[in-house]
């Protein structure tokens, strides 16, 4: 899955512990969820200011899944 791919390495490059990033998908009917979860000191990196990077990352993977036909959504889990 290349949402997956995209995301985990989108992550890995916004923070200072890229062996912590973890992409889990969770597949549904209509949906594909994209669970990112990374390391307690890092979240503020992938989330940004306002919301600012968490809202990019889901704009870049909102267009990359229009390819597919299918609803791929992102949630950053907090540890």
């Amino acid at each position: 899955m290349e949402e997956k791919e995209l995301i985990e390495y989108l992550a890995k490059k916004l923070v200072d512990e890229p062996d912590d990033v973890r992409v889990n998908v969770v597949e549904g009917e209509k949906s594909t969820i994209l669970e990112l979860k990374v390391n307690q000191a890092d979240i503020g990196k992938v989330i940004g200011k306002r919301g600012r990077i968490a809202h990019a990352l889901r704009t870049i993977l909102f267009a990359t899944s229009m390819k597919s036909g299918r609803r791929v959504m992102l949630e950053i889990i907090d540890n």
